[in-house]
């Protein structure tokens, strides 16, 4: 055999043989039998008469040899003694993705890849091997780049120096890994999904390829979803997807068919903007350069039509986005959301108008983009103190280990966040819930609602508060204390009422306490929607039959408790009426008694500002006391509903002990 020794991993048995692999020939009296070698036969990386192996005369370029030849490929990794990283020559045409190219100790070794737009990802594995190919040509960051070197006054100005940037084919490592690697033409000022998990066991290139026949592991993707003769994989729709993304009413229908309804308004919105700038566009997936001039703007490629050459910055970017939704098949099962993301927020760069109907996001647990998710990315992991209720994995591993620790960021929630068998699905038995004011609660007749309070019980309480402002001078600023912020949603702090502790209950008070409502709609399950989080209006309105929004709803025969003479109006109304008085008592006093007018912003931390600007830091405890409280209760948005008595009780305290008027309020 020759010095070139690169490891095959083979069985080898006796027999006779010529042998040229990858250029490297291997003579011997020995005969190597091939393991897998039938299933390998079979699949596109064997294929000897694909385009893909043959679109060259005699050698295949240094650009294109690492993906479409094994010499090439050998050679990117210096397993041929060269400099690993880059092509040094240009190999023949003729070979396949063949068994060496994966199959040699360079390869094993390998773990990281950097992609298109220079980000290398490394923990990678044998999904390295795949990915290295995988990753397209081009990404968002090319696409910048271009538009940044052709210096156009703005978006909407036709330049000769754009041309169509291409991703190229298949590139599901970068759809994978999403706005880690910015496959796509990610917007400014937009938030996308980073890498799909899946879930455990389905998360590599090889946990659901095989990575012989390269066939997708359909009895693993049938463990958990219906696949039919007539159910595909197309047909697959999460329980953490249901939002009408592509606006056509239907979300029965799988994840794919809503991506390919978001592509088809994409490409009618690029139509319709090219028609406008008076150079009419056409798409051809299978003709390159793919988009065409529509001299007569008919919609199809006719002969004589060339190549696109009127391209805006803003075309330009919706031209790379579509291309990269067309040119991944199976974009929907490697990251559908991210796609989805992009789809939308290209249609709506083109034209806001074209995403009336249209949505981009899930609900709060499943929404990958938003801030409760995409906080931690800057860091790469959810802080210990955050995951229990901002990771896929931190509530799994709080209720297995009894503690926290940092968890790597995600796309929202997964199925084992709330289930402790996939399939099976099964929940967590999360018993006793200790709120943050330490008070113990349970719900001992829907044991799923203590799920729901492991996290929805903030971070703060009435307790927190007390401890800031012991002993103190009510009026009195105390040096340097800052605003103590309940945190978000803390929905059981509020149902418990008294019995948790979670507002600030005033000395010489008594505050109600578990709100009860009725004995078939009494937790969280109960009333919400388990995945999507929206409240069950149908169940309601059982009851409550002429309401129009949740907020309308009131018990007869109760007092007109804001004091504004409406008695008709709902529970809501009457908490925002008294909400408002509490911030304009908490104004007057600040202005008044502190000397530091005070400002408040529920949309931006830390909420509290001087009137004059920057961060409130001038608080008495009376001040203190009262902004928590409003924080309290707006941070709860279904605050009257989940125990709205006990909510009008502290704000109406608060309005009371800041000097307010509230003579013509009732206290509940």
């Amino acid at each position: 055999m020759s010095t070139n020794r690169i490891q095959l991993g083979a069985m080898i048995v006796l027999g006779t043989a010529l042998m040229s692999v990858a250029g490297i020939q291997l003579t011997s009296a020995l005969m190597i039998q091939i393991p897998n070698e039938a299933q390998w036969a079979s699949s596109g990386h064997a294929d000897v008469a694909a385009e893909a192996f043959n679109h060259w005369e005699g050698t295949v370029p240094v650009g294109c040899a690492k993906c479409h030849s094994t010499g090439g490929y050998i050679d990117f990794l210096g397993a041929d003694g060269t400099e690993a990283g880059v092509v040094d020559n240009a190999p023949p045409v003729g070979s396949t993705v063949e068994c060496i190219a994966c199959h040699n100790a360079a390869t094993e070794e390998k773990d990281s890849v950097v992609f298109p737009s220079g980000v290398e990802i490394a923990g990678l594995g044998a999904s390295s091997r795949c990915m290295e190919c995988h990753q397209g040509r081009e990404s968002g960051e090319s696409v910048a780049t271009a538009i940044a070197d052709a210096n156009l006054p703005d978006d909407d100005t036709v330049s000769s120096a754009l041309r169509f940037k291409n991703i190229h084919y298949m590139a599901a490592g970068a759809t994978l890994m999403g706005a880690e690697v910015h496959g796509g033409y990610q917007y400014a000022g937009k938030s996308y999904d980073v890498r799909l998990t899946h879930v455990e066991g389905l998360a590599t290139c090889v946990d659901c390829h095989d990575p012989h026949t390269l066939e997708i592991k359909m009895d693993a993707c049938a463990t958990c979803h219906e696949l039919t003769e007539t159910l595909g994989l197309e047909d697959i729709r999460f329980m953490g997807s249901l939002v009408d993304y592509d606006g056509d009413g239907d979300m029965q229908e799988g994840i794919a068919h809503e991506i390919e309804g978001l592509k088809e308004v994409l490409y009618s919105a690029m139509q319709a903007y090219g028609r406008a700038m008076g150079a009419p566009i056409v798409y051809d997936a299978h003709s390159y350069p793919y988009f065409f001039a529509d001299a007569n703007d008919n919609g199809v490629v006719d002969e004589g039509e060339g190549a696109y050459a009127s391209f805006t910055a803003r075309l330009l970017k919706a031209s790379f986005n579509y291309q990269v939704s067309v040119k991944d098949a199976g974009a929907y099962a490697h990251n559908p959301k991210y796609l989805i993301q992009l789809l939308y927020d290209t249609i709506e760069d083109l034209d806001p108008a074209w995403v009336i109907g249209l949505n981009r996001n899930d609900s709060g647990h499943f929404a990958g983009s938003k801030e409760a998710f995409r906080h931690w990315d800057a860091e790469g992991r959810v802080s210990s103190s955050c995951s229990k209720c901002h990771s896929a994995d931190g509530l799994p591993f709080l209720l297995a280990e009894g503690v926290t620790v940092s968890q790597p960021t995600s796309n929202g929630f997964k199925c084992s966040t709330c289930h402790d068998s996939v399939p099976g699905f099964t929940r967590y038995d999360v018993g006793e819930v200790v709120l943050p004011s330490g008070a113990v609660v349970v719900d001992t007749d829907e044991p799923d609602s203590n799920i729901c309070m492991t996290c929805h019980q903030g971070r703060a309480s009435g307790a927190s508060v007390a401890a800031a402002v012991a002993g103190l001078d009510a009026d009195t600023v105390i040096s340097g204390q800052r605003f103590i912020n309940v945190h978000y949603f803390a929905a059981a702090a509020t149902r418990y009422g008294a019995e948790a502790g979670g507002a600030y209950e005033y000395a010489g008070k008594e505050y109600k306490g578990f709100f009860k409502h009725t004995s078939s709609l009494r937790s969280c399950t109960e009333c919400h929607d388990a995945h999507m989080g929206d409240v069950a209006v149908q169940v309601c309105i059982k009851c409550h039959r002429e309401i129009e929004e949740l907020s309308a709803i009131r018990r007869t025969n109760t007092p007109d408790f804001d004091g504004d003479g409406d008695t008709t109006e709902g529970l809501g109304g009457e908490l925002d009426t008294m909400v408002a008085a509490l911030l304009s008592a908490m104004e007057a006093y600040a202005a008044n008694v502190v000397g530091e007018p005070i400002a408040y912003d529920a949309d931006s931390y830390p909420y509290f500002m001087k009137a004059s600007g920057g961060t409130y830091n001038t608080f008495t405890p009376r001040l203190l006391e009262a902004a928590y409280n409003l924080q309290f209760v707006l941070k709860d948005p279904g605050a009257f509903t989940h125990n709205g008595r006990y909510v009008l009780q502290v704000l109406y305290d608060g309005i009371e002990d800041l000097g307010g008027d509230v003579s013509a309020m009732t206290r509940p």
